[in-house]
C-alpha cells in the first residue's frame, strides 16, 4: 500500500507540467540573463579559485566542493543508468540540454542565496526559506519550503545514497548490509558533529579525488572503444528526437527521464545549491552565483557523462518501456536498472575490478552527498529555529538523519529512488515559483557586477543602491569579516 501510495504521488509531482515548468523557467532565465552559461564560463574559471574563507564563512572553492558533494552522488552513477534503462541513449541528450539551461537558473537561486544571507551562531545562513520571507516578504511561504526541504534532505532523499553504499559493497565484498550501515552512520556521526566547517574542509578534499579518480577510469575505457564514437554519439542524437528505429517508441521516456535524471545529478532549481552558496564569503552575490552555475557544468558534463559513455561505448545496458514493460534492448540479462550497469561497463576493460571500483566510487560520491544534505536540513532547522532550543533540535535533527540513513541501507531500491523522488519534486514546484518571483534582485546584481568588471574593478556590492530592502548583509556596500570583527572590539 506505501508502494503504491508512493508511486501515486511521483506521478502527480512528475507530470509533463513539470518538466515543461522545469525547462521555460530556465529558457526564461538563460534569455533574460543573455545567455551568462556562455558568457561568463572564462569568468565562473576564474572565480572558482579565488576568495578565502573567514570565521563566518567559506571560500569560494569550498563553496563550490559543498555544493558539487551534493550534486556529484548515486544519480551520477545509478541515476544515469536508470536514465538510460528507462529512456534509451536520448535520455543523455535531454540530461545535457536541462543543465545547459539550468546553469541559468542555477545563477539565479545562488545569487539570491547570498543577496538575502545573514549571520547566525557566527556562521552565514541562506537559501529559499532565507530569500522567500526576506525577498516575498511571506513568511508563510518560507516556513513551508523550510519544512519541505528538511522532510527531504532528512529523511525521504539520505536513503537513495545510503541504500546504493549498501548494495554496492554488498555485491562487490559480499559485506552485510547490517554490517555497511553501522560503519556508514559512524563516520557520517563523526563528521556531522564537526559542523559545517569540517563538512567544508571534508568535501575540499574528497570531492576532487574521487571525481578526478573516476574520470580517468572513463577516458581509459573510451579510449579502449575510440572507435565507437561516431556511432554513440550519433546514436544519443537520433534516440533524443525519435529517429532511430529502436528508440522511436519511447521518444516521451527520453525527455522525461533525462530531464528527471539530470535535474536530479545537477540539482538546478531545487534549491540545495544554494544553501552552500550562502556559506561563501564573497564581496558580491553574483560571485557565488556564477561559480555555481560552473559546478553543474562540472557535474553533468563530466561525472554523468563519463557514466554515461561508459555504459554506451561497452553496451552495457538494458533498455525497458516503461508503460508496456516491454524490453527493447538486452545486453545485461538479469541485472537491474542502476549501478550494475557501470560496474558492468569497467568490468569490459578491467575484469573483475568494475564491482569494486564502482562500489568505492559510490561510496565517496554517496558520502560526500550526505554530508550536503545535512548540512541544507540544519540550515533550514536554523531557519525555523531561532530561540534557545535551537542546539536541542539540532542534536534531534542530527539522531533523525542517521536513522533514515541507516534505515536506507534495508529498504528496496526501487523504494529509495521513489521517495527521493518525491523529495524532489517538492522541493522543485515550491523553490521555482519563487525564483520566478523573485528574479529582479538576481538580475541586477548580474548587471551590477557586469558594470563593475567593465570599469576594472573588484566588484563589490551594494544593496542600498538598488533599493533591494531586507538584504542587511549588504546594506552599504560590502564590509569584510576583518573589519567587522575589529568594529565589534
Amino acid at each position: 500500500m506505501i508502494e503504491k501510495l508512493v508511486e501515486t504521488v511521483n506521478g502527480w509531482l512528475w507530470s509533463p507540467f513539470l518538466i515543461a515548468f522545469i525547462v521555460c523557467c530556465g529558457l526564461y532565465f538563460s534569455i533574460r540573463t543573455r545567455f551568462l552559461q556562455i558568457r561568463h564560463v572564462k569568468e565562473m574559471i576564474r572565480l572558482v579559485t579565488m576568495g578565502k574563507s573567514s570565521e563566518a564563512g567559506v571560500s569560494s572553492f569550498q563553496a563550490l566542493t559543498m555544493s558539487l558533494s551534493g550534486r556529484i552522488g548515486v544519480g551520477n552513477v545509478a541515476g544515469t543508468a536508470t536514465g538510460i534503462a528507462y529512456g534509451g541513449s536520448g535520455a543523455v541528450f535531454w540530461m545535457w540540454v536541462i543543465t545547459f539551461i539550468g546553469a541559468a537558473t542555477a545563477y539565479v537561486e545562488s545569487t539570491l542565496a547570498q543577496i538575502y544571507k545573514e549571520e547566525q551562531d557566527g556562521q552565514y545562513r541562506g537559501g529559499p526559506a532565507f530569500y522567500i520571507e526576506k525577498g516575498l516578504g511571506w513568511k508563510w511561504f518560507a516556513v513551508v519550503i523550510a519544512a519541505a526541504i528538511i522532510l527531504s534532505m532528512a529523511v525521504l532523499m539520505p536513503g537513495i545514497q545510503a541504500n546504493s553504499i549498501a548494495d554496492s559493497f554488498s555485491n562487490a565484498f559480499g559485506i552485510p548490509k547490517l554490517v555497511t550501515g553501522i560503519f556508514v552512520i559512524a563516520v557520517l556521526g563523526f563528521t556531522i558533529f564537526g559542523g559545517v566547517k569540517r563538512i567544508a574542509k571534508t568535501a575540499e578534499i574528497v570531492v576532487p579525488f574521487m571525481a578526478v579518480v573516476y574520470l580517468l577510469v572513463a577516458i581509459a575505457i573510451i579510449a579502449a572503444n575510440i572507435e565507437k564514437v561516431p556511432d554513440v554519439f550519433g546514436l544519443i542524437f537520433k534516440s533524443a528526437f525519435g529517429a532511430d528505429q529502436v528508440f522511436g517508441g519511447i521518444l516521451g521516456s527520453a525527455v522525461m527521464w533525462g530531464v528527471k535524471r539530470g535535474l536530479y545529478a545537477n540539482e538546478a532549481g531545487q534549491g540545495t545549491g544554494a544553501h552552500p552558496a550562502a556559506a561563501a564569503e564573497v564581496s558580491h552575490p553574483a560571485k557565488q552565483g556564477l561559480v555555481q552555475a560552473f559546478s553543474i557544468y562540472l557535474d553533468v558534463f563530466l561525472i554523468v557523462t563519463a557514466t554515461a559513455l561508459m555504459i554506451l561505448f561497452t553496451g552495457q545496458y538494458n533498455v525497458i518501456n516503461e508503460k508496456t514493460g516491454e524490453t527493447i534492448v538486452e545486453n545485461l540479462k538479469g541485472v537491474e536498472p542502476g549501478a550494475g550497469y557501470t560496474q558492468a561497463a569497467v568490468d569490459t576493460l578491467f575484469p573483475g575490478f568494475g564491482s569494486a571500483f564502482i562500489a568505492i566510487a559510490l561510496f565517496f560520491f554517496a558520502f560526500t552527498t550526505m554530508y550536503a544534505y545535512y548540512y541544507i536540513a540544519e540550515t533550514n532547522l536554523a531557519y525555523l529555529v531561532r530561540s534557545e532550543k535551537r542546539g536541542t533540535a539540532f542534536f534531534a535533527l542530527k539522531l533523525i538523519f542517521l536513522a533514515a540513513t541507516f534505515y536506507g541501507t534495508v529498504k528496496t531500491a526501487t523504494t529509495a529512488w521513489a521517495m527521493g523522488d518525491i523529495g524532489l519534486g517538492i522541493m522543485v514546484w515550491l523553490n521555482l515559483i519563487a525564483i520566478l518571483l523573485l528574479f529582479k534582485p538576481a538580475y541586477m546584481a548580474l548587471k551590477d557586477y557586469e558594470e563593475q568588471l567593465k570599469q576594472g574593478k573588484d566588484p563589490e556590492f551594494n544593496a542600498s543602491k538598488y533599493g533591494i530592502k531586507n538584504a542587511k548583509f549588504w546594506e552599504n556596500g560590502y564590509k569584510r569579516w576583518e573589519e567587522k570583527k575589529e568594529k565589534a572590539l
